[in-house]
């Protein structure tokens, strides 16, 4: 990919994040606006009213507060800000909050980390989150850059979600490894990456059952996961990526408690930020768990399923792209 096939890409990703965030954006900006007309300086009412915006926006109390500090902070110490500087200052904050991948597992353009193969992620998440549909669209792009693909149907409790995935395996033109209703979903891990390994595969997106209502066996079940596929693969799952629903809000913050208990959660995948005008909840977790959000779903489209750029994040959250 040339150096100007790339930025049209970038500024098409842009422009997908800022239509995806475009309920969130006018949510929180009707209320900023009626909040500074007719203010020169940010004023404690200003502050009141951002908090609100905030919150409105399912960032947070404790994310909310973070940010509101840092602004009484500025206008502490420059006494005078105005409200044209908010914005940026807002900008400012908010990249602040995010987690920046590192280079090397960031999978900009869909890239894998070349200091193995195959590339194993281990994908998790409640029922209901659009945890098969993002590793089906997971699996078109990572085609799409050129990458062999093979997926493990190991969520073995729901037929639906076998028979989901079979049909992305199918819509995609990937290998996908199943067994009957009921199997033991380590088995499936086992012989998915057994298989890749023989197939030399680039990557293995592991489907698991997303149940919460005892989370003890949720935590056995992906720890014997975990010790089977690395009878193959020692280093293995080399990433484990928690699927949430954006438009949960606050719902989803707790779902990355659970998760984040039962499991060493790498990566994060935000969903169905386009339905909603909470995808403020991105910063509350990005916050709370200093975990690295990877992927952002902005549309039902395989497409819609994004890398996650954290500038174009910010830029998208506001009316004006820079």
């Amino acid at each position: 990919m040339g150096f100007f096939d790339k930025l049209f890409k970038k500024k098409e990703q842009q422009e997908q994040v800022s239509k995806g965030l475009e309920k969130t954006r006018e949510g929180f900006f009707s209320k900023i606006s009626k909040a500074i007309v007719g203010k020169s300086t940010v004023d404690a009412d200003i502050l009141d009213n951002l908090e609100e915006a905030l919150v409105g926006a399912d960032v947070g109390i404790e994310t909310t507060v973070k940010i509101i500090e840092q602004i009484e902070k500025r206008v502490s110490r420059d006494k005078y800000l105005n409200v044209t500087e908010l914005n940026g200052i807002l900008r400012e904050e908010i990249e602040n909050i995010l987690v920046s991948a590192p280079a090397d597992t960031s999978y900009e353009n869909f890239e894998l980390p070349t200091s193995h193969k195959p590339h194993v992620i281990l994908v998790v998440g409640v029922n209901g989150v659009g945890k098969t549909t993002t590793i089906g669209k997971l699996a078109h792009n990572f085609k799409l850059a050129g990458k062999q693909v093979l997926l493990g149907a190991a969520d073995t409790f729901r037929a639906a979600a076998v028979d989901q995935l079979t049909i992305w395996s199918e819509r995609t033109g990937v290998s996908i490894v199943k067994k009957e209703m009921g199997s033991d979903p380590a088995s499936v891990a086992y012989d998915t990456v057994l298989s890749g390994v023989a197939k030399d595969v680039d990557v293995i997106l592991i489907d698991t059952a997303g149940r919460l209502h005892n989370k003890s066996h949720l935590m056995d079940e992906l720890v014997k996961i975990r010790r089977v596929i690395q009878k193959v693969i020692p280093n293995a799952p080399h990433e484990v990526l928690l699927v949430l629903d954006g438009s949960t809000g606050q719902n989803a913050v707790e779902q990355a408690k659970h998760f984040t208990a039962a499991t060493d959660v790498t990566a994060l995948a935000i969903t169905k930020l386009d339905g909603t005008a909470k995808g403020g909840v991105v910063l509350a977790i990005a916050n709370q768990f200093a975990i690295p959000v990877k992927f952002i779903g902005v549309g039902e489209k395989a497409n819609d399923l994004l890398v996650f750029d954290k500038r174009q994040f910010v830029n998208g959250f506001f009316p004006e792209v820079s």
